[in-house]
């Protein structure tokens, strides 16, 4: 009687490994994972090693140079994160591990974490020290707004500056301000009005096309720290520093303070708060030249007392009793004096009400009721867009018109086109 024995399949060391590790890493590609980091490694490879850890389980993990040089902040212990990328097994040590393309901060504690991190970082290199902040115009011209076209700050902004100080012209870079892609929007928002700015200073000519602002302003309302987070990345906090237009920046509420706050030249509380700061207040400067003028000669007359006086109090002093005539030369000179400060007393008076009664006649001018009494009117879109030209409107499209007292609706039945002449 005979028996047969079947061997049991034996496997080496290498071939078992490589089955785990062919099943493992097939079967966890692409997956994202939560934990604390623990046991971390910058290498001076540039390649990142280090643990993923929680109460139960720990797992090893290295981000490579190449996929780690993109971070916006500094990975360290005890941060909790969301790692994304593929399980793989290392054979030499029976090991596996994951191996990361992504990495973020985890929910708010992570992001305070991550501030922090940045901000000291950004705070050896000196970024926030104050001889690198530029000062404010005290009077701009033009004021270069980025922030999102739909959101509240930018109407706040407006309204404010238009109220204090009409002069000055608005141009607004339409920037996404929160989520995905808004930090490079700001940083391109920046870039366009910093471009503007270099082409005037080099160009000898002057572009119509070309608007260079004197101050920026960059911010958005309140909201939650990842709302807020675009202004906390390391791109927008680099081209606020490089920027040669002095920056506002006005982000949140004023208890919310961001990278974008400390690196720019000022930080406003709030958008509303950066529109009074940016301008002079018309109101203001009027009442200025208005006590000018009423206390300019007051000023002056009490100045000319004072030297008669002293002059005065000379000629009875024992050491000029004698040589009278140096002192009715003295009367001649206090004399020629006042005629002097007379006169220049009426040239500056006149001048001070011909520059008021020019800058009243500015404002005046820039009155919207005063432009609309004229038999002109505003038409403007469902959207509140102001319609310039016959390409912004279609047929049957409603339009709202405001006019002198009040507004009404219309609707385009007929396009006609202009033709002019060249």
């Amino acid at each position: 009687m005979s028996y047969t024995t079947d061997a049991p399949a034996v496997l080496s060391v290498t071939e078992l490994t490589h089955n785990i590790k062919a099943h493992l890493e097939q079967a966890f590609t692409r997956v994202w994972v939560s934990g604390e980091i623990s046991n971390f490694v910058h290498h001076s490879s540039g390649h990142m090693y280090f643990s993923l850890k929680d109460a139960g389980a720990q797992l090893s993990a290295v981000m490579f140079r190449g996929q780690n040089r993109g971070l916006l902040f500094g990975p360290m212990n005890g941060m909790q994160i969301l790692a994304h990328g593929d399980i793989s097994v290392y054979p030499p040590r029976g090991q596996y591990q994951m191996v990361v393309d992504q990495l973020q901060p985890a929910g708010a504690g992570g992001l305070h974490l991550a501030f922090e991190a940045l901000k000291q970082k950004l705070a050896g290199e000196g970024l926030f020290d104050s001889h690198h902040k530029k000062p404010l115009p005290k009077f701009p011209e033009c004021i270069g707004v980025v922030t999102s076209v739909t959101g509240a700050a930018i109407r706040d902004m407006i309204q404010i500056i238009s109220r204090r100080f009409p002069l000055s012209r608005i141009l607004l870079y339409n920037a996404k301000v929160q989520g995905d892609g808004a930090a490079g929007e700001i940083v391109a928002g920046i870039a366009y009005f910093n471009s503007h700015q270099q082409f005037q200073a080099q160009s000898t000519q002057t572009h119509s096309e070309i608007q260079p602002c004197d101050v920026l302003i960059i911010g958005r309302g309140g909201g939650s720290i990842e709302d807020l987070w675009p202004f906390n990345e390391e791109v927008v906090a680099r081209a606020i520093y490089h920027s040669v237009i002095p920056v506002i920046s006005a982000v949140g509420h004023e208890i919310d303070v961001t990278i974008s706050d400390l690196v720019a030249d000022m930080r406003a509380p709030t958008p509303s708060a950066a529109a009074e700061l940016v301008v002079p207040d018309q109101a203001t400067l009027i009442q200025t030249l208005d006590k000018i003028s009423t206390q300019l000669p007051s000023m002056l007359t009490k100045r000319l007392n004072d030297t008669r006086s002293k002059l005065l109090g000379l000629t009875k002093s024992y050491a000029l009793k004698r040589p009278q005539l140096l002192v009715q030369a003295k009367y001649q000179y206090v004399d020629q004096l006042n005629d002097t400060l007379q006169r220049l007393l009426s040239q500056k008076t006149q001048n001070s009400h011909l520059l008021l009664d020019h800058l009243t006649e500015k404002l005046m001018l820039l009155d919207p009721l005063k432009i609309l009494g004229r038999g002109y009117s505003i038409i403007q879109n469902d959207l509140g867009q102001i319609i310039k030209t016959t390409e912004q409107v279609v047929l049957n499209q409603s339009v709202h018109v405001t006019v002198q007292h009040g507004t009404f609706d219309a609707k385009v039945e007929k396009i006609h086109d202009i033709q002019t002449k060249k």
